[in-house]
């Protein structure tokens, strides 16, 4: 009776290959719908961070507007009216606040 009942737990072992099937697609959806976005992301960040140019209209994470007065490696100075500078690093400057000034 006993032998039975795990007859019919494991019928041939083809359960176990459906489940390595649904666990690597599983992991597959997740790398195109939350991995590769990301490192997407990250590569636009980078890519624009390294472009800052004097004249650009940026925006820090903090929230601060602003146009770029110089750029000195990995420091900002940022211009944020007329006499008043402020340094900062470029990696705190915000890639998404920056693309929506861009289009005022």
């Amino acid at each position: 009776m006993i032998t039975s009942i795990l007859a019919q737990a494991v019928p041939g072992g083809s359960g176990i290959m459906g489940q390595v099937f649904l666990f690597g697609s599983i992991i597959l959806i997740m790398y195109f719908f939350m991995f590769r976005p990301q490192q997407k992301k990250q590569k636009e960040t980078k890519k624009f961070i390294e472009e800052i140019k004097k004249g650009d209209q940026v925006v820090t994470i903090g929230g601060l507007h602003g146009k770029v007065f110089s750029v000195d490696g990995d420091v900002v100075t940022m211009e944020l009216d007329r006499g008043l500078k402020v340094k900062v690093e470029k990696s705190a400057i915000s890639l998404d606040f920056s693309k929506k000034t861009d289009k005022k």
